[in-house]
């Protein structure tokens, strides 16, 4: 398990970190709104402009606050519009104190449950893979006793057909 922790861990400490400002928060559940600065260059005008972006971030323990500035990193996929791991608060905004809020897991955090996710989803799948194995050796043997019991009446049949052929008296039952 050591060894796969820490790839990921490297990857994710690897990775940037971006500055933003908490937009929306307590909407969605365990994901913020981070809104982060930037500029972009009118080549005709020859200036600056405001060119803000928003990230939908994830926040595993729903301990941010609207107002709040925070360290973002990208990180692996949570879901189809979050890429992102809210990594600290910076500076809180309105409202609680970070000493009340509920700890921001780290980045060591996050990867011991990726991998604790992972490993339940294999063992979960080799079970189900046993359970059909089960299943199908279950009704090829079920399938087999059916063949016999058919082979039976049969070869019944046929002996209670030729006894009464060869002495007449025998009853059919």
């Amino acid at each position: 398990m050591a060894s796969s922790i820490s790839p990921n861990l490297a990857l994710l400490k690897s990775m940037r970190e971006i500055h933003g400002v908490v937009v929306t928060a307590g909407l969605i559940d365990k994901t913020v709104k981070v809104r982060v600065g930037g500029l972009k260059w009118n080549n005709f005008l020859k200036k600056h402009f405001d060119d803000p972006k928003t990230y939908l971030v994830h926040d595993p323990a729903n301990s941010l606050r609207q107002g709040d500035v925070v360290a973002i990193t990208p990180g692996w996929r949570t879901s189809k519009s979050k890429r992102h791991v809210v990594k600290h608060i910076i500076a809180p905004g309105a409202g609680l104190p970070i000493e009340a809020r509920p700890p921001i897991p780290s980045a060591q955090d996050l990867v011991r449950e990726k991998e604790a996710k992972r490993e339940a989803k294999v063992a979960r799948r080799s079970l189900k893979e046993v359970a059909d194995k089960a299943k199908r050796s279950l009704e090829h043997a079920q399938s087999l006793v059916d063949e016999a019991e058919k082979e039976l009446k049969m070869q019944t049949l046929i002996m209670k057909s030729r006894t009464k052929k060869k002495y007449g008296w025998v009853n059919m039952e």
